[in-house]
């Protein structure tokens, strides 16, 4: 029997280790006229965003989905550009998170379980953590998104963990609640601390 307390590390990606920069698109909002947030509150609502993180439409075609649902409220030309700056925005992987999980490699398998689409692993390669994980299980990949509790038996089995040896990582508390009706240990994300605390078992972290 294993000292320690997991097997696996199963992390998300967005919002714990990517972080995206919306002033571009909140600017163009207020020119719009538009309460800050309204594109994203119409890029995310399940119907124009569940297609794209299942692999099933192109970033394109939800720029277009984007513009449909902002119709009406600007016009088509501006609600296009708006969908189009919400899709380009500039993004950073946060250097402390990074850090942490690489040392979760030294130690045990670690797997980035993200809801994305078909563009992630150029995005790693330009933030250069294609190398960061041991796997990644990416929704628009495998055709399931979380919190199905498909995408984490996925994630487990390749990372070689039985469900209740990983501890699984992820901003959305939906997503974690999913993880431990499966036997998993998880950590909702707000901090990097809290991404330490659920590490200090490790014996650099």
């Amino acid at each position: 029997m294993s000292s320690r307390p997991f097997d696996a590390v199963l992390c998300d990606l967005d919002n714990v280790i990517r972080f995206y920069d919306t002033a571009p698109v909140a600017e163009l909002e207020r020119a719009s006229g538009l309460a800050e947030g309204t594109t994203a509150e119409a890029a995310y609502a399940p119907e124009v965003d569940l297609p794209l993180l299942l692999g099933r439409i192109t970033t394109e075609e939800w720029v277009d989905s984007i513009a449909s649902a902002l119709s009406g409220r600007v016009p088509p030309a501006r609600a296009r550009e708006l969908g189009k700056a919400l899709a380009d925005a500039p993004f950073r992987a946060d250097d402390v998170v990074v850090d942490l999980l690489r040392r979760v490699r030294g130690h045990m398998p670690l797997v980035l379980v993200t809801n994305a689409t078909s563009e992630l692993e150029r995005d790693l390669a330009s933030m250069g953590l294609a190398d960061l994980a041991d796997h990644v299980v990416s929704s628009a990949r495998v055709g399931v998104a979380k919190p199905d509790r498909a995408i984490y038996e996925i994630a487990a089995e390749r990372a070689g963990a039985a469900a209740h040896r990983c501890l699984f990582v992820d901003d959305r508390l939906e997503n974690v609640e999913a993880a431990v009706a499966l036997g998993m240990t998880g950590v909702h994300y707000r901090t990097p601390a809290d991404l330490r605390r659920a590490l200090s078992f490790l014996p650099d972290a």
